[in-house]
């Protein structure tokens, strides 16, 4: 999997993808990320990148010029890679977004600054807006960091255990995940649910899949409502329920 990123701040994006289970994958070569700054395509002597908005008004836009430049340079090493804008008007990112993405060779990420970019470098050069929720960040850079992520996740061979992914929040089911446990067995008086103990697998799957929708029924009503029961998770659901009263 290749991204190629659009930031002003390259060294901040790498900080981040560089540690842990994603920089393991890029120093493995599973995964490549490449990153290219509209201010080395800036023509003049302070490599400006910014204006003031025609109308007036606060702050600064990325002007077209350099970042449409920028976006080309990627564009010559990921040929067949979708351009996609980081910001707060696109559709929220989410793991079926992550699934779709890591099914393609390359994807470039354009990360905004300021007000954000001109209007113009979307209409010519963006294949899809994304947002991580509804709230604003100063840049793209901790946005394309999460795309980066949760994306490399879904890479064979990028996650130690092949069903790691497959059990996270939102994965097979769309629900929430189920409370975890490790060692010690008893602590600060709070035990380990016995089930997970004893070494039933059968017994063991199904209260996980219990737990995952009690808690997702819980804090997430609307993902049960959008995913597809089976009529045992609907009598589990129904259990549940009766469980409240």
């Amino acid at each position: 999997m290749q991204f190629g990123v659009v930031t002003l701040f390259p060294e901040a994006l790498m900080g981040i993808v560089e540690a842990g289970v994603v920089g393991r994958a890029i120093r493995d070569g599973k995964v490549d990320v490449f990153t290219e700054s509209p201010r080395s395509h800036a023509h003049d002597k302070h490599r400006t990148v910014d204006d003031r908005p025609f109308g007036g008004g606060p702050g600064m836009v990325m002007t077209p010029q350099p970042t449409m430049d920028a976006i080309g340079t990627l564009r010559q090493r990921l040929p067949k890679a979708k351009v996609v804008y980081l910001t707060p008007q696109g559709s929220v990112f989410n793991q079926a977004a992550a699934t779709r993405f890591s099914q393609a060779e390359s994807v470039i990420l354009l990360c905004g600054r300021y007000e954000g970019i001109d209007e113009r470098i979307i209409d010519s050069a963006v294949d899809e807006e994304v947002s991580l929720g509804d709230f604003v960040l100063s840049g793209g850079e901790v946005a394309a960091a999460a795309v980066i992520d949760s994306v490399s996740r879904l890479v064979p061979g990028v996650l130690g255990h092949p069903e790691s992914a497959s059990q996270d929040s939102f994965a097979a089911s769309g629900w929430l995940d189920c409370p975890h446990y490790t060692r010690p067995e008893i602590f600060n008086g709070m035990a380990v649910p016995p089930v997970l103990m004893s070494g039933d697998h059968k017994a063991i799957a199904l209260w996980r899949r219990q737990q995952a929708l009690t808690r997702t029924r819980l804090r997430r009503p609307e993902l049960i409502q959008s995913s597809a029961l089976t009529p045992a998770d609907r009598a589990l659901l129904k259990k549940i329920e009766s469980e409240d009263f």
